[in-house]
């Protein structure tokens, strides 16, 4: 299943890079937070825009006390700003996000599917790092520590993370974006697990084909 600079003190290859193009994300771009087998908090998290699971239901969003609309169509929760949508709540929802699954399916096709400027960059630890335009591949998992990372670019740049295992983002960290980096311009693809730790403040928007998981106080913008 599946369900965002000092030039000197660079290394040479995060030297000017020429920006991908962005994905095409299609209705799938609606949502912050999209996935098939499910989303979970275990505290208190602030997401900004819509979230939603299909094919699995409702019950597979755990940690956000959803409070269902009288159109039985999507739900509420204090902790997300915008709405919460499932498979098994009323039409014309179950349609819409079978729609935007497919589309989240052909994006992540198209990240996976880049090809990479960088490739195991810092051995996918890129806690302290400042990364710049491009598309980024680990056949490992990434790990952003405590000391978070910069994504460093102006607003037209575009960021590609390739991960074959899981994201950790450790309780801290935040993601700084430099230079006017826009959130909807930074694309996680993640094939394992996404973690987003403890009062982390994570950007960007992620592809991620099993389970996101939000601990107590993560932001995820």
């Amino acid at each position: 299943g599946m369900i965002l600079m000092i030039a000197l003190m660079l290394p040479a290859n995060l030297m000017a890079q020429s920006s991908p193009l962005p994905l095409n994300l299609g209705t799938s771009g609606n949502f912050v937070a999209l996935a098939k087998t499910g989303i979970s908090s275990t505290g208190t998290t602030a997401i900004v825009g819509d979230i939603g699971v299909s094919p699995n239901n409702a019950a597979s969003i755990t940690g956000f006390n959803l409070v269902a609309d009288a159109s039985g169509q999507f739900s509420t929760s204090s902790l997300v700003v915008g709405k919460v949508y499932a498979a098994d709540y009323a039409s014309p929802t179950p349609t819409i996000l079978t729609a935007a699954v497919g589309d989240m399916e052909t994006a992540y096709t198209e990240a996976a599917g880049r090809t990479p400027d960088f490739t195991e960059l810092y051995t996918g630890d890129l806690t302290g790092k400042t990364l710049t335009t491009g598309v980024y591949k680990w056949g490992t998992g990434v790990l952003i520590s405590a000391g978070g990372v910069t994504i460093s670019g102006s607003s037209t740049d575009v960021f590609i993370f390739q991960i074959a295992q899981n994201l950790t983002v450790a309780s801290g960290a935040i993601i700084t974006l430099s230079g006017g980096v826009l959130p909807s311009n930074i694309f996680w693809q993640v094939a394992g697990n996404a973690t987003l730790g403890t009062t982390s403040d994570f950007s960007g928007i992620i592809l991620c084909k099993t389970q996101i998981d939000l601990m107590t106080g993560a932001a995820f913008k």
